[in-house]
């Protein structure tokens, strides 16, 4: 083993062992001074601590130089206080193990590893991206756009494909409202709102658009209140994923503008958070950079995936900065019991980030531009 590699896993392993559950602030709380003392020692510089309602984010400025690229990671995951009782990290043939390894801890350390010696990079880390980024969205955009290219961490797509396109995420409540009546005396004078919720649910689902990748899916529906009284109220959950804009706003304008079909029921729509899909323009200069790079270096062209899950990434993209995702560990397993990240893939993987973030830095000529030119 490296002395590269024993510094990669001796990090993961820091922040693996804290866990942080994205909804326990205190954990992300003690997580964000984990992940400070080891980016720290990595970078030569402590982070900027950022408190906001409640979850703490963190913040590297590296150098002297004006900001020109942001890394971006978060360290916050999906799995209870307790997991490593069942769990623990581990490193065995090759493998390491532990909740939150792959998604994304082992990224994360990637990421300090690949900026350590920079200038002119902001590596920003967040503490709540797996529930959607309520607290951090805002500081994402506003870095991002003072940002020529924002580089993501997250972990790869399978066999550690670059994820060059991701899916814009929206989420929908629909409110059905009725009238209640006793279901055996006076059915006639009540109004069914589980009647209009299978109206409205049917009619959701007829917006998805297999061609265009676009999927609308009904999800969690509530009805009524005793099995013998017509339903007054109703309600369901819709999750719309699309790769287009123009898709997303489609599908929006469509689901707000439904319309009750029982006479007497009422239909109202609200819209809960959002990301915009990282489209495939956003990252092309970039990933045709990478190739490149790569291609001096002997190396083969990295793969590259378009995926359904949001991250980030959607929001850097969707600020209008050039966005390349899925540059982190290689593994699989995300949020699954089976988590875990190939070792012997790290220390290459970071070195050919590093040699990007370089790239990008270097300034004139434009490096995105070339490439943009180079590779249709």
């Amino acid at each position: 083993m490296t002395a590269a590699l024993r510094d990669l896993l001796a990090d993961a392993r820091a922040l693996i062992e804290c866990e942080s559950p994205s909804t326990d602030l205190a954990a992300v709380a003690r997580s964000a001074e984990v992940v400070a003392r080891v980016g720290a020692a990595r970078l030569g510089v402590a982070p900027e601590q950022i408190v906001l309602d409640g979850r703490t984010h963190l913040r590297w400025r590296l150098g002297a130089s004006p900001s020109r690229v942001l890394l971006l990671g978060h360290h916050d995951t999906v799995w209870p206080l307790g997991t490593l009782t069942d769990h623990p990290c581990t490193v065995e043939d090759g493998i390491l193990r532990g909740p939150g390894c792959f998604d994304m801890k082992a990224g994360l350390v990637m990421a300090f590893h690949a900026a350590a010696g920079l200038d002119g990079v902001t590596l920003l880390v967040t503490g709540d991206e797996e529930i959607g980024s309520p607290s951090s969205r805002e500081l994402i955009e506003r870095e991002a756009r003072a940002a020529t290219a924002a580089l993501v961490f997250e972990a790869s797509a399978d066999g550690g494909a670059i994820k060059t396109e991701r899916k814009g995420a929206a989420q929908y409540e629909v409110r059905v409202a009725g009238r209640a009546a006793h279901a055996g005396l006076e059915p006639h004078r009540g109004v069914n709102a589980t009647l209009e919720l299978a109206h409205q649910v049917l009619a959701v689902s007829e917006l998805a658009d297999r061609t265009a990748g676009t999927t609308v899916t009904p999800t969690l529906a509530r009805a009524g209140t005793t099995t013998n009284t017509v339903p007054a109220e109703g309600a369901f959950a819709v999750d719309v994923r699309a790769r287009t804009v123009a898709e997303q706003e489609r599908v929006d304008r469509a689901i707000r503008a439904l319309r009750a079909t029982v006479p007497g029921a009422r239909v109202e729509t609200t819209a809960g958070p959002s990301r915009p899909p990282l489209e495939a323009a956003a990252s092309a200069p970039l990933y045709a950079l990478l190739c490149r790079i790569a291609t001096d270096r002997g190396l083969p062209e990295p793969a590259r995936a378009a995926v359904g899950g949001a991250s980030d990434g959607n929001l850097t993209a969707g600020v209008g900065t050039p966005t390349l995702d899925g540059l982190g560990a290689v593994g699989g397993g995300a949020h699954a019991a089976d988590e875990h990240v190939l070792v012997e893939e790290m220390p290459a993987r970071t070195a050919l980030v590093r040699a990007l973030v370089e790239q990008l830095l270097a300034g004139s000529p434009d490096p995105l531009a070339t490439s943009a030119t180079a590779r249709p």
